[in-house]
């Protein structure tokens, strides 16, 4: 997945938002809160970071291509870069950004996910 793979998903996820910031990383929030970011690779690769379920954050962070999160995993949060990954895994990147949309959404509260038309 690149960059511009990676925004179109994010932006097709519900009640999205995008900025560029933290060196011109492409960061996806939901209701204000961060569930995606695409950047911080050092050596110009893409690498795409996301938030994970207790599981799935002991899983990745044991498979090839994917370490916890640099900056948000030392400090305690369970979250995941995919940083090295063959293009059969888009798929699978996908299910994990969608994943990491639906814990931080439903972490909002429910007035705010109403505004959000995230639930009825």
């Amino acid at each position: 997945m690149n960059y511009e793979e990676f925004n179109a998903f994010c932006r097709s996820l519900p009640a999205t938002s995008h900025v560029v910031q933290w060196g011109g990383s492409h960061v996806w929030k939901v209701g204000g809160k961060v569930f995606a970011i695409g950047g911080w690779q050092k050596d110009g690769q893409p690498a795409f970071t996301f938030k994970a379920s207790e599981l799935n954050f002991h899983i990745l962070s044991e498979e090839p291509g994917f370490r916890p999160a640099p900056y948000l995993a030392s400090r305690g949060m369970k979250w995941i870069q995919q940083y090295d990954a063959p293009a059969e895994s888009d798929e699978q990147l996908r299910y994990y950004i969608k994943e990491s949309h639906r814990i931080v959404a439903s972490g909002l509260t429910r007035k705010k996910q109403r505004e959000l038309g995230l639930v009825e």
